[in-house]
């Protein structure tokens, strides 16, 4: 059977250079065991393609992560997902020859990698329209291309310092500390704004974005002092994650319970965001309270703290509405309050309860940096108190033969329980849950079990 034809070649390469890293180990994975000349070529084809974008990791490590934005959407240097294949073609079209020897371990790699490098920054400037076409993204092309040009000077000093990044953020000693100190030094001799930028490859290659703090105030003996940082070219770094946690801050306040799937995961993820941002500027950073970013802080702070008691107040509230109380006569003028039987176990009002019990077990620990922990804690108590006795009357109603439907009370039985563990009241969850597995009659007690099971 014939092979594949040189068009056939073409297209395939074509294709398989516009897959994700995924869809590529997808396809090899799919081919490795497939028979016929066709398939072998293939696999040649995808193990060349798996080999090229193996070196080109490589050789542009300190400005990959800029061809992505970041997850967290905190502002950063970044350039189109497609100019990264166009660089790296036109940094290796010269010297192709050199390419094998990335492939070997030795010395050799670092300084062929850097060679690369230089020869994609004179690709940028000499041949802009090869690596970025004028219609892609023209808004910020010009300075884009300026951007990518200049980190590409820099790579060779960001290559050397991008193994030392997990001991720059932990406890540098003196060495250390001069290591990163010369390296700001070194990139600022090559560009004025060298500093900045090197340290833009650097937050590029950071998942959590305010782990930043801990590189820019560790770049200068005086740069924890806000007066030194606010009035240099690194102060941006500061402003970008207070803007985040602004923006994350509006999110929490516009928070429904229930208001969508998947929405108490995301509020979490926010309300942690914004707890270790000003955890870390607490530590990092010596603020003024009169100064911009201190007013920034103790607002955000204030903010954030507003919602959390409201969140506290609400969720005190909705347990109220999903496993509500009545008042019953006992005997002659004399009432007491308890369990309303007919509420529902399921629906809007029991899911807006979970999701703020959800919430309030969530925020141990974060509710510290925001003075509301004390304030949570006592919620916390009281309704650990009010769930326990909500379900000790239930069962005691249903062992009496008070209840019309067992089943619907075992419900709300099992209601109580999930919500204390909710609260992480997890001993009096389990207490409930034994009790219910053997309160009524025997059908009841068996499906309590099968709940509880």
């Amino acid at each position: 059977m014939a092979g594949l034809s040189v068009a056939h070649r073409a297209a395939l390469a074509a294709l398989l250079g516009r897959c994700s890293e995924t869809v590529v180990r997808t396809v090899a994975t799919t081919i490795a065991s497939m028979p016929g000349g066709r398939a072998a070529e293939l696999r040649m084809i995808l193990a060349d393609e798996m080999r090229d974008r193996a070196r080109r990791a490589m050789v542009l490590a300190p400005v990959v992560p800029m061809f992505r934005p970041r997850t967290d959407g905190i502002a950063a240097l970044t350039f189109p997902a497609p100019v990264l294949a166009r660089l790296w073609k036109a940094a290796i079209e010269r010297e192709p020859h050199l390419l094998p020897r990335l492939d070997k371990d030795g010395p050799d790699v670092v300084a062929v990698a850097n060679r690369i490098c230089h020869a994609a920054a004179a690709a940028v400037r000499d041949r802009p329209e090869v690596v970025w076409p004028p219609d892609l993204a023209p808004g910020q092309r010009e300075q884009g291309l300026s951007d990518l040009a200049a980190c590409l000077d820099l790579a060779h000093l960001a290559r050397s310092g991008l193994p030392s990044i997990e001991i720059w953020l932990k406890r540098p000693d003196g060495d250390q500390l001069a290591e990163l100190r010369l390296l700001v030094k070194d990139c600022a001799a090559i560009h004025s704004d060298g500093a900045r930028r090197v340290l833009e490859m650097l937050f590029a290659h950071l998942q959590d974005a305010v782990l930043v703090l801990r590189i820019i105030t560790r770049t200068s003996g005086v740069a924890e002092r806000e007066g030194f940082l606010s009035a240099s070219e690194l102060a941006d770094f500061v402003d970008r994650l207070l803007a985040g946690v602004d923006e994350r801050a509006a999110r929490l306040a516009a928070y429904k319970p229930g208001a969508e799937p998947g929405g108490v995961q995301a509020v979490v993820a926010d309300l942690d965001w914004c707890c270790s941002v000003l955890a870390e500027l607490d530590v990092t950073l010596t603020l003024d309270p009169n100064s911009h970013w201190g007013k920034s802080v103790r607002d955000a702070r204030v903010s954030v703290a507003a919602w959390l008691s409201g969140l506290l107040r609400a969720a005190d509230k909705a347990v109220d509405k999903a496993l509500p109380l009545t008042r019953v006569q006992t005997a002659g003028r004399m009432s007491r309050k308890a369990p309303l039987m007919s509420a529902p176990a399921r629906g809007e009002l029991a899911e807006a309860a979970f999701s703020l019990l959800q919430l309030v077990g969530a925020a141990r620990g974060m509710s510290g940096t925001f003075g509301c922990e004390a304030e949570r804690k006592t919620l916390v108590d009281g309704l650990t108190e009010r769930l326990s006795e909500y379900a000790d009357q239930v069962l005691v109603m249903i062992n009496d033969g008070e209840v019309d439907d067992e089943d619907h009370a075992l419900k709300l039985v099992s209601v109580a329980a999930r919500y204390l563990e909710l609260l992480d009241a997890r001993d009096a969850a389990r207490t409930v849950r034994r009790r219910a597995a053997v309160a009524g009659g025997p059908a009841a007690a068996d499906g309590a079990s099968s709940r509880a099971a």
